[in-house]
């Protein structure tokens, strides 16, 4: 399954957001503005960026909202997508800029950053359920951590999230378990 470019984008923020939570793949990760910066970087977004402690504040109080989108189905999704939509004011327009063709803004470009970022997740979110892909949204099945990602692979078939190397880790124990019980 192929998502539209900027529904991809806004998935991959949210969970990159959400993984910065802490306790659930390490200590937090979203701490200092040096913390935001590498956020920005790594997911930029239009509009007025203010990049000070305030923003800073506003971006981790939305990541509890935005990581309950992993840990219900479907369809307890859609009443927190529509709160999140509903809370942000979202008034949905075209628009074409910095050559990304025609998508989706919801909010005013000087909105506030964390209320522009929760309201394309929604909107995103509203692609992924529309579709039915739901099932794309999971946590990394590594047994020692608890980082979210979206699979957007072909065949649906991602078992691990980005964050750390939990695929490489998993696959490693695994082989020693093998040759574990082989020479036993």
């Amino acid at each position: 399954m192929v998502f539209i470019h900027d529904t991809e984008q806004n998935l991959r923020a949210a969970s990159y957001l959400v993984n910065t939570l802490p306790g659930y793949d390490g200590e937090d990760a979203l701490t200092t503005l040096d913390d935001l910066e590498d956020y920005l970087r790594v997911n930029p977004y239009t509009g007025v960026i203010r990049r000070d402690e305030t923003e800073l504040s506003a971006l981790r109080a939305i990541r509890p909202r935005l990581r309950e989108l992993w840990e219900v189905d479907r369809d307890a999704a859609v009443p927190l997508v529509n709160e999140m939509l509903r809370d942000g004011r979202a008034l949905p327009r075209l628009v074409i800029h910095d050559g990304f063709d025609w998508h989706i803004h919801a909010t005013s470009d000087d909105a506030p950053l964390a209320t522009r970022v929760l309201v394309e997740a929604a909107l995103a979110f509203v692609d992924v359920i529309r579709a039915d892909e739901y099932e794309r949204v999971r946590v990394c099945a590594a047994d020692d951590c608890e980082g979210v990602y979206v699979d957007f692979s072909k065949n649906g078939s991602k078992r691990y999230c980005d964050t750390g190397n939990c695929g490489n880790r998993m696959n490693v124990n695994a082989y020693r378990r093998r040759k574990a019980r082989e020479s036993a």
